[in-house]
């Protein structure tokens, strides 16, 4: 322990941390200068990990909530030798690797995208929640830690009541957060906020709670030392920080604990920037330097960390030689790899509703993918994850052995959670619940989309003939939102989110394959309350036909030459089938009809099978429970789309069926008058 060195470090942070908000003029130094002495005291002491292999499955875990103190992580990481002077210099400009908020890049220690606040401490939960899943299966070999980092904001926002309930429920005492409490907020203190007890409300969620001077280094050893010996609870550390440690004005008089502090580059307050650096020790002509002892403590640092890790590696390698079965699991378990699946084994019953075929796969995965964690937002028994479950159980305090997350009510949290599994490794994520309630999800749906993780989403009751529960719980607009995100490019250029919504019991079956089997991006399943007729098996068999699904889309009914294409997805490719039926005994006409799963994946064929589904300036007709929106580009200009333009009513489904003009008989009358319009 050496205080002049500690102190050093942490105002080299400050130092850094400032430069690099007033160079780009943008950013938040405020909050970056509170935090600095826990960050020094974390990664220099306590914090495991391999400097020289950052993606080592065994380390342990940092995940920033408060994503606006980037300049915080970039300064600590910069004294660990993962950022170049030059990157610091370059903080928030085109082309950098030290973007404003924190974006997922694991070889130089980020490990989770922040900034929509409360996010990423619900995915520090769920790191940890994967990495107990993996302890249990691998004799406890997945003992490190999860460290959180949360601000004022992060625990004001809502999601931090679903990540506190479920981490204290579960005992996470793997989860260890540091809470920097310092009264500020970005446009106001927090007593104009807030005058909750922090303190008690983690304690009444089954939190081992310390409160300390987050500045005073002896207390911050202390609280961490404490929370690496708790064995039964997650454990918040609240550090008393001070906005803007360090700050003084012109004359040399302290500036700290402004509200100003916050957002605004230092020369920007009242604070003056040059007297804020000589007071931390640092130089006016190179601010960006570390200072000659700080640089050679964290040389001793490294060498120490990576001492470590290669003695925890050798002993790894030991349980490996005696563990080979297992330690080829694991290896499977991290590397993504699917074992063997055979989905066109999987017994569907005859014209099931989707969700039901959906419990039927999910019923297979149990026996057969060891390494998913299912989760369902208080309604297992109703979207059909109790599949899953009769084949697993439920994950509890002390006892991982399962695979089943009851979340409770709390389809964000969740969410997030889900992403922080994924963000772990080696743990397969699947969440649900009823499609409407994806409006709760959204945030974290994004941040996995751009994160490009394989989470898998299961939404059920998709559509109006949810029925008697009325306008609230029947989705018009979701699948129009989600598909948005079919979209949009991720920044390794690829399709953010798959989406699927199949349209019978055997292409779920499909459409799980290839969630399965997409590691890139998040997947989107969305799938009917209703029973659903079978689509007539055309081919050697209906699986193999479905399997065609793969393209994001296929003809389920094909006649050459055809004078008609009608396109649909999800239950309505079933009423467009009997309606194509209908009207072939009444006029002469050559009918085809697509199923199209995702728009996303069929516009990323070529465009010769594009057309051979979707012919170029030829008649189309689309038919969609949801917005026209959803088909519109599909049918092109010439084309139509019957849909909704208006919410829904409490009513059976089959009466609502009637009402809005989605049975067989109104969507062939449909058909027709849209023939007649183009003179057919």
């Amino acid at each position: 322990m050496n205080n002049k060195i500690d102190q050093l470090a942490a105002d080299n942070i400050r130092a850094l941390a400032i430069s690099m908000v007033e160079k780009a003029n943008s950013g938040h130094p405020g909050g970056s200068m509170g935090g600095a002495d826990f960050m020094h005291i974390l990664y220099s002491e306590y914090l495991k990990y391999d400097p020289t292999d950052m993606h080592w499955i065994f380390r342990d875990r940092f995940f920033m909530d408060a994503g606006h103190l980037s300049a915080l992580m970039y300064a600590q990481y910069h004294l660990l030798g993962n950022y170049e002077k030059s990157d610091l210099q370059n903080f928030r400009q085109w082309g950098s690797v030290t973007p404003g908020h924190p974006e997922i890049d694991v070889k130089r220690g980020v490990e989770n995208t922040s900034g929509p606040l409360g996010q990423g401490h619900a995915m520090g939960v769920g790191a940890a929640i994967a990495a107990k899943f993996l302890s249990a299966r691998f004799e406890n070999l997945f003992d490190h830690k999860i460290y959180g980092f949360i601000t004022d904001g992060g625990v004001q926002e809502e999601i931090s009541q679903g990540a506190g309930r479920i981490a204290g429920h579960l005992g996470l005492n793997n989860f260890i957060m540091f809470y920097d409490s310092n009264d500020v907020q970005l446009s106001s203190m927090t007593d104009e906020v807030t005058t909750e007890n922090t303190a008690m409300k983690y304690k009444s969620w089954g939190w081992n709670v310390i409160t300390i001077d987050g500045h005073d280094h002896t207390q911050i050893r202390s609280a961490l030392t404490d929370a690496h010996n708790e064995s039964e609870k997650p454990t918040l550390i609240i550090g008393r920080t001070i906005m803007g440690k360090g700050c003084v004005t012109a004359d040399g008089t302290m500036y700290e604990g402004q509200c100003e502090l916050h957002g605004k580059p230092i020369g920007a307050t009242k604070a003056d920037f040059d007297k804020t650096l000589l007071n931390l020790g640092a130089k006016i002509e190179d601010s960006f330097a570390v200072y000659e002892e700080v640089a050679t403590y964290y040389e001793t640092i490294l060498a120490q960390k990576t001492k470590e890790a290669a003695d925890r590696k050798s002993q790894i390698a030991v349980w490996e030689s005696k563990n080979s079965a297992l330690a080829q699991k694991m290896k499977q378990f991290f590397s993504g790899d699917l074992p063997a699946l055979d989905f066109s084994s999987i017994t569907q019953k005859p014209n099931a509703a989707t969700r039901d075929a959906s419990a039927a796969v999910l019923g297979y995965l149990a026996e057969n993918v060891e390494n998913m964690i299912v989760s369902s937002a208080d309604l297992s028994n109703s979207d059909k994850t109790d599949g899953f479950l009769k084949k697993s159980s439920v994950l509890q305090k002390n006892n991982f052995n399962g695979g089943f997350l009851q979340a409770g009510v709390a389809e964000l949290t969740m969410a997030a959670i889900a992403n922080g599994i994924a963000l772990h490794g080696g743990v397969i994520p699947v969440v649900a619940t009823f499609f409407v309630f994806s409006d709760y999800m959204k945030p974290a749906i994004r941040l996995a989309a751009i994160q490009e993780l394989p989470v898998k989403y299961v939404w059920t009751h998709d559509s109006f003939r949810v029925g008697e529960d009325g306008p609230t719980h029947q989705p018009i607009e979701q699948e129009a939102q989600i598909r948005l995100l079919e979209k949009i490019k991720n920044h390794s250029g690829d399709q953010s989110l798959l989406a699927l919504r199949p349209a019978d019991a055997v292409e779920t079956s499909v459409a799980w394959q290839m969630a399965l089997e997409n590691k890139k991006t998040p997947t989107g399943l969305i799938l009917s309350r209703q029973d659903i007729k079978d689509i007539p098996t055309v081919g050697s068999s209906r699986f193999d036909d479905a399997s065609q699904a793969k393209k994001g889309g296929y003809l389920v009914k094909s006649t050459p030459n055809s004078d008609i294409t009608l396109i649909a997805n999800g239950s309505e490719v079933a009423t467009l089938i009997e309606a194509a039926a209908e009207i072939e005994k009444t006029i002469k006409i050559k009918i085809n009809v697509a199923s199209i799963i995702s728009e996303g994946l069929f516009r990323s064929q070529s465009a010769s099978y594009q057309e051979s589904v979707i012919p170029k300036g030829a008649l189309v007709f689309g038919l969609t429970a949801g917005l026209p929106v959803n088909l519109e580009s599909l049918v092109g200009s010439n084309g139509k789309v019957f849909g909704l333009d208006h919410f829904g009513y409490s009513a059976p489904a089959s009466v609502l069926d009637q009402k809005f003009g989605f049975t067989s008989k109104n969507a062939a009358e449909e058909i027709i008058k849209y023939l007649k319009e183009n003179n057919f």
